[in-house]
């Protein structure tokens, strides 16, 4: 009766953590959201517009206001010269952008190159729309890929890739080499990439984000997909960016008016506001986390833990080899939550085949208090992981 993509498809890590840490009262570095409320003047801007604004249907394709403000906010900040009119399409979050991305450009049987560990809605997505996924592995510590790996998967069959940069979970921000690379075989290929950029605004250390659709080549076959609540901290408000050439944007436009439809107007007038008025917020935004990211890497090198690079997102990843645990992340993970009271990714449930199985994944977009109770609670899981492998 059930789709076979989702008869028997489990409910995901992260709600399984974030499920687990509600009931047993641990803390939660497991699921992607930050500890506070996100800015005030985009939060009294949205209770504004829902008590005295317009509450009806807003265009299908999104606020004209919105459409124009993300059009600007890419060019201020990235150099692209999106027209906000006919290239751009607000969506119900990233996740809906993707499934609408999908569901109007694969067609049977179409080759779709993604990389893993992979946000785990591609995979199901792109099967329910009838393609078939062609896996490139990325190894830690550095997460990146090579010719050799991208001619493995690259045939006459290929008509998309997916790519997400800055990369979740690896916490990595791709170089220009790599996606000179990628728009190579992109072009050669005649392949369409949906790049998945959420993390786009969360980068440290004067790391630069660049992306696929700058790349000379790239700009009419590239559909770039942002995210309101990565860039503002409001993960919640799921308002998200599809923005193509208008050849891509027409039928990315007609998918998502039978997905969602629409977006709450009073979000997308804040967030409009914010993009236009965003004041220091992507300043101080991202060196706040950044002392975040710190603090939680600090402590858990001095707690003995070996903790990889984090160039963006809220995330940062902990070798549990390296840090003399033998237990499988998944165990490790499941042991840490139950008996020490942490909630954690375990990388591997991000992989299909060949899973990298000793990278624990933690969220640091928290409050101090919760990253050192996260650090002390952490070495308890590890005190017993390594107990249990003496009994």
């Amino acid at each position: 009766m059930v789709h076979s993509v989702y008869a028997h498809m489990p409910i995901t890590v992260f709600e399984e953590m974030s499920g687990l840490a509600s009931r047993l009262g641990a803390v939660n570095l497991g699921q992607g959201f930050p500890d506070g409320p996100g800015p005030l003047a985009l939060r009294q801007k949205a209770a504004d517009a829902v008590l005295n604004g317009y509450n009806q249907y807003p265009p299908m394709v999104g606020l004209p206001e919105l459409r124009q403000a993300v059009a600007d906010h890419y060019r201020r900040t990235q150099g692209l010269d999106f027209d906000g009119a006919s290239e751009v399409t607000i969506t119900s979050g990233a996740t809906e952008a993707l499934a609408a991305a999908f569901l109007a450009l694969v067609k049977p049987g179409d080759e779709v190159v993604v990389f893993q560990p992979v946000y785990d809605a591609y995979l199901p997505l792109i099967r329910r729309a009838g393609g078939v996924p062609k896996l490139v592995t990325l190894q830690p510590p550095h997460w990146r890929f090579d010719r050799t790996m991208l001619e493995a998967v690259f045939s006459d069959r290929t008509r998309l890739v997916v790519l997400n940069n800055p990369i979740n979970p690896a916490g990595v921000v791709l170089p220009r080499e790599d996606l000179d690379l990628l728009a190579e075989f992109c072009i050669t290929y005649d392949a369409v990439a949906i790049c998945d950029e959420v993390w786009e605004q969360v980068v440290f250390d004067g790391a630069v984000h660049t992306p696929l659709i700058a790349l000379p080549g790239m700009r009419a076959r590239t559909v770039k997909i942002g995210s309101a609540g990565k860039m503002f901290g409001l993960t919640g408000w799921k308002v998200g960016f599809l923005c193509a050439s208008p050849a891509l944007t027409h039928g990315l436009s007609r998918a998502h008016q039978f997905l969602t439809f629409t977006t709450p107007p009073n979000l997308q007038t804040a967030v409009a506001f914010g993009l236009n008025e965003p004041g220091d917020w992507f300043t101080t935004m991202h060196r706040a986390l950044q002392d975040s990211r710190d603090r939680l890497s600090a402590g858990l090198i001095r707690a003995g833990f070996s903790v990889l690079p984090s160039q963006g997102t809220y995330f940062l990843n902990v070798d549990l080899m390296a840090s003399g645990i033998v237990e499988g992340d998944r165990d490790f993970a499941l042991r840490a939550v139950k008996d020490a009271g942490i909630a954690a990714i375990p990388v591997s449930a991000l992989y299909e085949v060949d899973p990298v199985t000793h990278i624990l994944r933690l969220c640091f977009s928290k409050a101090d208090s919760t990253l050192d109770l996260g650090i002390e609670r952490l070495a308890r899981a590890r005190d017993l992981s390594r107990a249990a492998a003496q009994i």
